[in-house]
């Protein structure tokens, strides 16, 4: 439930000229708007499970953009369980929007493949189907060994876009190769969000090396038997699936209102285990820097 200073889940990741929402809680599109991320022609809604507090937005944010006036398609991905319950939503709303709606179920493994990343799932351990999803982005192309081409007095241009772009290029009567030219490709940047999940060495292994893992922690270790009960996490144990994932940053996420006024409770217990560990307030923005 919502607390005085939170609202209901929902996560944006704006990437490549596409919003991406991982789930969509009542309200959300007052966040969006209150956000300022602006409302792209790419828009897609990735569900986590069928649980009101992560899908019952959809209406209010498909209705808002309606009224906007937008009439490029809103996809929205989520297991089947979770497509049927907001087809059921929409259809019991009698939802009509000047736009496509496309609700589409998925399988694990990858589930949509945008302009420079890719968006996977695995299975969750909650207390209905539920998935993790995790952006990868494309590898970048390695970096211009720039003293060597200047040695050869190869010029900056066309030629070394080639090279980099892994193509041979002739030049002065010989032929230099890309892995002598340009560093090894690089990798992206990797974006994992657990949604509502029970501590999971399926979800460690999926969110290795993540660049940031967001990681359910609705109680403190104190209620560790009620989290597993309820097919939740505590802070430490996010922080642990941070430590073995080897994730350079954790946000702890899905804060129970019952930690409103004392959050600090959760993120010390975290950061003893997991010193980069951040408990963002709503609207919080975060740049997530490339790998070195």
């Amino acid at each position: 439930m919502p607390s005085p200073s939170r609202a209901l889940p929902s996560v944006a990741i704006r990437v490549s000229g596409s919003l991406l929402l991982f789930d969509c809680g009542e309200s959300t599109q007052r966040q969006l708007l209150s956000s300022g991320l602006g409302l792209p022609k790419e828009l897609k809604i990735f569900i986590t499970h069928r649980h009101a507090d992560h899908l019952l937005g959809v209406p209010g944010v498909l209705y808002t953009l309606s009224m906007m006036g937008r009439e490029e398609p809103v996809a929205i991905y989520g297991p089947p369980t979770a497509c049927e319950t907001v087809e059921r939503l929409l259809e019991a709303l009698d939802t009509e929007v000047g736009f496509e709606v496309e609700i589409t179920p998925t399988g694990l493994g990858t589930v949509y493949q945008g302009r420079g990343f890719r968006m996977a799932a695995v299975e969750s351990d909650h207390s209905t189907e539920s998935y993790c999803y995790g952006l990868f982005e494309n590898d970048r192309p390695g970096k211009m060994r720039v003293e060597y081409l200047e040695s050869l007095g190869l010029p900056r241009g066309p030629l070394w876009g080639r090279l980099q772009r892994g193509e041979p290029v002739e030049f002065s009567g010989r032929t230099i190769l890309p892995e002598e030219a340009v560093d090894p490709p690089r990798r992206g940047r990797k974006i994992v969000y657990t949604g509502d999940t029970r501590f999971s060495q399926r979800i460690i292994e999926f969110a290795r090396h993540a660049d940031l893992l967001i990681h359910d922690a609705t109680f403190d270790q104190s209620l560790v038997e009620r989290a597993h009960d309820e097919g939740h996490s505590t802070a430490r144990e996010a922080a642990e699936a941070a430590l073995q994932a080897e994730a350079r940053m954790l946000a702890l996420f899905h804060i129970s209102p019952r930690y409103h006024g004392r959050e600090e409770t959760l993120l010390s217990e975290a950061k003893k285990l997991f010193p980069n560990t951040i408990l963002p307030s709503d609207l919080e923005k975060l740049e997530i820097p490339y790998p070195d």
